[in-house]
């Protein structure tokens, strides 16, 4: 009976424990635990250090479980310089908590926000229907944007929304082609080489085009992709249409988050 209480009494401390993952607080607590104890070899930040690799790359891990994070600190690596860690279990918790911060797609991020009203300014007064497809509709000219929330960090859609990108993707470059009857096409460049280019135009219909039929094609320098969102909506605004982009994604585990984001 007293080993099955203690298992209990166990269980519960690792619960409570657990639950610190999801408090930004705690997380940001994490934050400052790792810096003072975890980077003389990993980097500030979860970036990569002198001795160890970045903890916050887009790459693939082979640890990503709060479990595996959790004994990977408390026990280290065997066969690597990962040594075991002698600070509190609480302590190892919020730093596996600000790891998983590190790594959390949109969809597993806790978001402010109404997303039905984030919906509306999507398909209303963001125009965001009309370049990106969603669930099935939508413009062309943009990506895909049913699975964004499961793909991408909060931050990278926040940033998308407001800061203007340094490169454009391929695939989405801005072009006016002039073609030799003097037709004019504006739209994207999807694919090109030495002989022909594809292009996807405005008007939603794909151009594909032998280079003897192009007389002139003039390539934009800034994306089609709006980066004043905040200035176009109030605050509030941008924050539900966060709240609505976080929400799209197809992986597992999406509807438990949608419960847990809420409205502000």
């Amino acid at each position: 009976m007293k080993l099955l209480m203690a298992y209990l009494v166990l269980a519960v401390i690792s619960q409570a424990q657990r639950s610190m993952l999801r408090s930004p607080q705690d997380v940001t607590q994490g934050r400052e635990i790792y810096n003072r104890s975890c980077t003389m070899c990993h980097g500030l930040d979860g970036a990569v250090g002198d001795r160890a690799p970045a903890l916050g790359a887009a790459r693939r891990y082979l640890r990503n479980s709060e479990q595996d994070l959790f004994d990977a600190i408390k026990k280290g690596i065997p066969g690597t310089a990962m040594p075991p860690s002698p600070m509190p279990d609480g302590h190892i918790w919020k730093i596996v908590g600000f790891i998983r911060s590190l790594r959390a797609t949109a969809s597993d991020s806790f978001v402010r926000g109404d997303a039905a009203s984030g919906e509306k300014i999507f398909w209303g007064k963001g125009g965001c229907g009309d370049c990106h497809t969603l669930g099935g509709k939508g413009g062309l000219l943009g990506p895909d944007l049913s699975n964004t929330g499961g793909e991408r960090s909060l931050s990278y859609l926040r940033d998308s929304l407001t800061t203007p990108r340094p490169h454009i993707p391929q695939g989405y470059r801005p072009v006016t082609v002039t073609t030799s009857d003097g037709r004019t096409i504006e739209g994207i460049i999807r694919n090109e080489n030495n002989f022909s280019a594809q292009m996807l135009g405005q008007d939603a219909k794909l151009h594909l085009l032998t280079r003897h039929e192009i007389r002139e094609i003039v390539y934009a320098k800034q994306s089609l992709m709006p980066s004043d969102y905040d200035k176009r909506l109030s605050p509030a605004e941008l924050q539900d249409l966060l709240a609505f982009l976080s929400r799209q994604a197809r992986s597992k585990g999406s509807s438990r988050q949608r419960g847990e984001n809420r409205k502000s």
